[in-house]
């Protein structure tokens, strides 16, 4: 019997010792629910002040504060951290905003996120300016990363496809309206196909115009041919394709300058310089041209074909310079994108201010994609291993960049989404000789319900 008790007393606490490891490391978001954020929750207030006083991030006090202090209790008068807010915990972690002392700045938090992570023992810490004096600590409790789980409340609306998961546990949503064009980057197998799948199926359900240029013989696109108003599988219907693309563009622009030339004593809201300011039964529905190595479309082996290469690019680069307005956006994608190409290669690139670098195979492949646009985001993409698909390195104009995964889809359910939503594909007569051909869907046969017998005479 004493036996017993003895390992009942000495088993239980390894038991739960194991079993918390065990969660840690095979369901992390469980584990933070339940014994990572209580303790730190307690950890954070037990030390915020010593903690900021350790980071640097504590002033002086004023002297009415200080003369308080001496006249009230007679103690050492202590330097000022900034003043905390509330702390709301999350699934993935902890926020909590800080009002900064006068003569503080959002950069020197942040250039203390990798210590205050070390302090209060979470994965990680990143700081958002929220308004003049204010700053939103988020910290983030384990690796959201490493198995992706969307978040459940997401702001969408037309060409807002949240697309993939940042590193700090929130949304990376592809706005088409804020970054017309974009250009993704990936060597095979890095999840560029997968980033192309997520972004494809969540504009299916929106009444958006797909075109696709996939010159590998539309083995990438041709699963979501019954959602695409049209596709081309090689160079020579992409050369067909672009010019029909092109007049499109023309024609919206005619029915812009239509609207603005309208009677003087029309108010200012009906005049519009782009398809969004037109009224809504007047207005074209938005394009989204996807392009699958985009290479395939430079390279060249005759002069015939310089030629077509010339023309093609010459209109690709129309469609990135004038598209926006009449409500044409561009996602290209390929391995590489540089000058090597050819001629026009670099002046396309310049017009994609969305970049999104899988992992590449060489420093020259991320500094294509992210190094005009934001050069420390560079060697975060050249440490994207190959043991992580999906993941990538988005930066933007600003300078900013950040680290996203896109969450696991079938082809099987991506291509099952295209048919559900095959009904919302918007009407283009210019499209129609290019629509894609989808073989009809078997009838299933079903046995009969009685075995049949033969006539006899």
């Amino acid at each position: 019997m004493t036996d017993l008790v003895t390992l009942a007393e000495l088993g239980g606490p390894l038991a739960a010792v194991g079993g918390a490891a065990y969660a840690r490391h095979a369901h992390p978001a469980a584990y933070w629910s339940t014994v990572g954020l209580p303790v730190s929750v307690l950890r954070l207030m037990a030390s915020y002040s010593s903690t900021m006083d350790a980071c640097g991030l504590t002033v002086a006090p004023s002297r009415l504060r200080a003369l308080a202090v001496k006249a009230t209790t007679r103690r050492e008068v202590r330097p000022v951290p900034p003043r905390r807010g509330m702390i709301r915990p999350t699934t993935t972690g902890l926020r909590l905003r800080l009002r900064l002392a006068p003569g503080q700045e959002p950069a020197d938090v942040a250039a203390s996120a990798e210590r205050l992570r070390h302090a209060w023992g979470v994965h990680a810490v990143y700081v958002r300016d929220v308004k003049p004096g204010v700053v939103e600590l988020r910290l983030v409790g384990f690796d959201v990363l490493r198995n992706v789980r969307m978040p459940r409340r997401i702001d969408g609306g037309l060409l807002r496809v949240p697309v993939a998961l940042r590193q700090d546990a929130t949304a990376f949503v592809r706005d088409y309206r804020a970054v017309p064009h974009e250009l993704v980057l990936g060597a095979t197998l890095s999840g560029k196909s997968m980033y192309l799948r997520n972004l494809l199926t969540g504009l299916a359900a929106q009444p958006v115009v797909l075109v696709g240029i996939d010159c590998k013989r539309g083995v990438e696109l041709a699963p979501f041919a019954c959602r695409l108003s049209a596709l081309a599988t090689d160079p020579e219907q992409a050369a067909e394709l672009l010019p029909v693309l092109v007049k499109e563009m023309e024609d919206r622009y005619d029915l812009i300058k239509a609207r603005q030339g309208i009677a003087p004593g029309t108010p200012d809201e009906s005049i519009t310089s782009d398809i969004w300011g037109l009224p809504e039964d007047e207005r074209p529905a938005p394009i989204v041209l996807f392009i699958d190595e985009v290479a395939e479309l430079f390279l060249i082996a005759t002069r015939k074909e310089e030629e077509r290469r010339d023309e093609m690019v010459t209109q690709l680069i129309r469609l990135a310079q004038l598209g926006r307005a009449a409500g044409i956006y561009l996602e290209v994608c390929g391995q590489r994108f540089g000058a090597e190409l050819g001629k026009g290669a670099t002046m396309l690139r310049a017009q994609l201010s969305g970049r999104v670098c899988h992992r590449v195979n060489d420093e020259a492949s991320a500094k294509m994609a992210l190094g005009d646009i934001a050069p420390e985001a560079v060697g975060g993409a050249c440490a994207i291993a190959a043991e992580l698909p999906g993941l990538a390195v988005v930066g933007d104009t600003s300078g900013g960049w950040s680290r996203i995964r896109t969450p696991y889809m079938t082809l099987a359910d991506a291509a099952a989404t295209c048919r559900e939503t095959a009904h919302l594909t918007p009407a283009v007569v210019a499209l129609v000789p290019f629509r894609p051909y989808v073989p009809p869907v078997p009838a299933t046969v079903t046995e009969p319900v009685a075995t049949p017998r033969p006539v006899t005479d």
